[in-house]
């Protein structure tokens, strides 16, 4: 993994503000929010000088969503301001232990953070309500969809945490129980609360390799000379339609670049080709 850090506030201006598009936020269109920056709700010890995004983010599908008081909410709503879309769960005791952090959060940046929980309890949704009442919750919260597995991909933990800046795009992910100091610093340093927080740049995207699943023309260990171009054009659709049966949530075409020694994807992926092929298509 390479880094490039970036410590001089000129060269945050110049190089990440051109990389990841990191403008004002709190108003779409990057207009600045009126009135004093928020003062951190975290100590200093526990919010680190230098924080890590991707250098190549991957924008986000548009996607719509109900949160559990019937309000809907679109990935267009989301745009100026930074959002953090936690997938966690009920009986989960990490996403239990940092819900009061995430509330804290919210509650002291509501021009600046958006924080969606999305809730992936296959439980009754009245057990999630009663749970986001009791904890006092102050942001909303969705069940998980089909939609939003394709627009988050990969969550194979819990909780899992995408940061998604004022332009849309991920540019970074936390899986499993984060210091709520980083969340805080990235949330500063995306909305230009503190332009001199530093800044690795690292170039590994998983999440963006798995959204870019769809524009792959290679599949992983997946022979696919075999086809005509016609048929390669209706294997790799396909394949990023089909859901792999491993439990990952991942379509084949996912699965396989997630994890090419995953033994359920490539036999699904052969016969899908072996299909094509025997079919003429």
């Amino acid at each position: 993994m390479t880094t490039g850090r970036l410590s001089v506030i000129s060269a945050l201006i110049v190089s990440v503000g051109v990389a990841i598009g990191c403008g004002p936020s709190g108003a779409p269109g990057g207009q600045t929010v009126a009135g004093p920056a928020p003062a951190p709700v975290f100590a200093a010890a526990t919010r680190p000088d230098t924080i890590q995004l991707v250098a190549d983010p991957s924008s986000v599908p548009a996607f719509s969503m109900q949160a559990l008081d019937g309000q809907t909410i679109t990935s267009d709503d989301l745009r100026g301001k930074v959002t953090l879309v936690n997938f966690w769960a009920t009986w989960c005791g990490p996403c239990r232990a940092e819900i009061p952090d995430l509330i804290r959060l919210q509650a002291r940046y509501p021009d600046h953070l958006q924080v969606i929980g999305v809730s992936t309890d296959e439980g009754p949704v009245e057990k999630v309500e009663a749970f986001a009442a009791e904890f006092g919750i102050n942001y909303p919260i969705v069940m998980d969809t089909p939609e939003l597995n394709r627009a988050f991909p990969g969550v194979m933990a819990l909780p899992t945490s995408f940061i998604v800046d004022p332009d849309g795009r991920v540019v970074q992910t936390h899986v499993g129980l984060i210091n709520a100091g980083v969340l805080e610093q990235e949330t500063r340093f995306l909305a230009n609360i503190d332009p001199t927080i530093s800044v690795n740049l690292v170039e590994a995207n998983q999440h963006g390799l798995l959204v870019n699943a769809a524009h792959a023309t290679e599949i992983p260990g997946l022979d696919l000379t075999v086809l005509t171009p016609e048929q390669r054009t209706t294997a790799l659709q396909q394949l990023n339609q089909e859901g792999c049966t491993c439990g990952c949530k991942l379509t084949l075409a996912q699965c396989r670049i997630n994890d090419s020694s995953c033994g359920f994807s490539l036999p699904l992926a052969e016969q899908l080709v072996a299909r094509i092929v025997g079919n003429g298509a």
